[in-house]
């Protein structure tokens, strides 16, 4: 029995492509991005094995639909990127090289188990692409409802920290007290 073969796929309301479909199309929906909670060692000696996250990501290449008879499981082939062709930039963007293809023995992946990203072409580094994550595109619409819906937009920040900020007690040492206002009382509003 062959498994069938899908060029999209509408999962919890997210489209996915395969890259071959969106080659042909304005919009891009084959990027995905999966955060692994996995053991890393420093290398083959290393006796001291860390858990941590570490993220991959990649392009769907082929989309799978195995069917058990009672429920079928959506699944991704990827061409993942390998860790020599990701780099964060000064800014905290997220660079690709998508010509550098790894994880070659492990390409399958629940397609529920990843996120959609989508790959822009870095105008400053030739043959790099910045990751970007925007909110999903819910395609589950019920008809009749509101032109727009419920929209709730959530984004993601470009940096994974907060930038340094100067706490109100620095702020006072610096300025002293010519900026603070003195000899009032609270007033309690009920």
């Amino acid at each position: 029995m062959a498994v069938p073969l899908y060029r999209s796929y509408l999962i919890k309301g997210i489209k996915f492509n395969i890259k071959a479909q969106d080659d042909v199309r304005t919009t891009q929906n084959s990027g995905v991005y999966l955060l692994a909670h996995t053991m890393q060692v420093a290398s083959a000696k290393d006796k001291n094995p860390i858990l941590s996250n570490m993220g991959f990501y990649g392009v769907i290449q082929e989309i799978w639909d195995l069917d058990y008879q009672k429920f079928t499981i959506p699944v991704f082939r990827c061409d993942w990127i390998d860790s020599s062709g990701l780099v964060v930039d000064e800014l905290g963007f997220t660079l690709v090289d998508l010509s550098k293809i790894g994880h070659r023995n492990d390409q399958f992946v629940l397609a529920s188990q990843v996120k959609q990203i989508f790959f822009i072409d870095d105008p400053m580094h030739r043959g790099w692409s910045v990751v970007l994550s925007m909110p999903n595109r819910e395609y589950n619409d019920v008809i009749g409802d509101e032109v727009l819906g419920d929209v709730i937009i959530e984004c993601e920040p470009f940096t994974r920290g907060m930038p340094n900020v100067d706490t109100f007690d620095e702020l006072v040492g610096e300025l002293g007290s010519q900026n603070i206002r003195g000899g009032c009382e609270d007033i309690w509003i009920e």
